[in-house]
């Protein structure tokens, strides 16, 4: 951390637009000009790291953003979170969370919840497999971990629908623990702050950045403003990320299979039990659609058919 800062959990203050954006541009100008001394070393100094944390945590001080699951430092808390947050929109994040841990409040109501209830309370979020990940990480939390979950990022790994970035997110969140990792909205604050002129730059390239500029003194904290900032970016420029040699443009939601699967997960959530003749006419999909649908939710452990009934497994 800053000498002498105290960071607090969200913005205190704000500044205009016009002042906001003439004190980043100054400061992009005062660290563009040490970077490109740096790459004729190519290392990145101390004074930059501090003058990129000072940055960082000044934006986050007036500006933060104050979200609910931030104000939680129960590991399971984190863990819903961060789980709901893969690939999905902080504001609908916001908007389930809340209902979600009101209704399954620890790992041990998760863990005994049917499937059909946990569904109805996900629903809007999408990628409903993370739905049943949630359910059986709170199974093992509950049978193998006596209810605690793990801090160690590579036990937390081997969790179904966890992978190092989440992994590494929940040790820093739930646990302030210092580990590296790299999800979007940081991958654009290093993007813009050292990359800005290249493309078809790999995550491989800036985890040492990361990890020399990480506050190991407040990880929780650093990586929020992180966060912030990167957020920030990305509504102040059009789509940064697509330097990123991991950049792919996500695949239109409407009329895809997987707007079909939650549908049909939707009427089913409603009823013990229905045909798939129900399921056709009350979608109006195409029945040949309906049914290689309804096959993938079987095989993903969604849905059990008996007889010539569906219902939620």
């Amino acid at each position: 951390m800053i000498e002498g800062s105290k960071i607090p959990p969200y913005h205190t203050g704000r500044r205009s637009w016009a002042s906001e954006k003439r004190n980043r541009y100054w400061m992009k100008t005062k660290l563009d000009k040490t970077l490109q001394m740096e790459r004729k070393k190519k290392v990145v100094s101390s004074r930059r790291v501090g003058a990129f944390q000072k940055e960082i945590y000044r934006y986050y001080r007036e500006h933060g953003r104050n979200l609910p699951w931030r104000k939680s430092c129960d590991p399971y808390d984190i863990l819903i979170s961060e789980i709901m947050l893969q690939q999905t929109q902080v504001q609908r994040v916001v908007e389930k969370y809340a209902p979600f841990i009101a209704r399954f409040p620890d790992f041990h109501s998760l863990a005994s919840a049917p499937l059909r209830d946990i569904l109805m309370v996900w629903q809007g979020l999408g990628y409903n497999r993370r739905a049943i990940a949630l359910r059986t990480i709170a199974r093992t939390v509950v049978e193998e971990f006596s209810g605690d979950l793990p801090s160690d990022p590579k036990v937390l790994v081997t969790l179904p629908g966890i992978g190092k970035a989440t992994a590494s997110a929940i040790s820093a969140f739930a646990f302030n623990q210092p580990t590296v990792f790299i999800e979007t909205n940081i991958r654009t604050v290093f993007i813009h702050f050292f990359f800005l002129h290249r493309d078809n730059i790999k995550d491989a390239e800036m985890l040492p950045l990361v990890g020399k500029t990480l506050d190991t003194s407040n990880p929780r904290e650093w990586y929020y403003a992180l966060m912030d900032y990167g957020a920030m970016l990305k509504k102040t420029y059009q789509n940064p990320n697509r330097k990123s040699a991991h950049y792919h443009k996500q695949t239109p939601f409407r009329g895809s299979n997987r707007e079909i699967r939650g549908m049909i997960l939707r009427v089913l959530a409603g009823k013990p039990s229905i045909s798939e003749a129900e399921i056709v006419r009350r979608l109006k999909t195409a029945p040949d659609r309906v049914r290689a649908n309804l096959t993938q939710l079987q095989q993903e452990g969604f849905v059990i058919k008996r007889g010539k009934l569906f219902t939620i497994a």
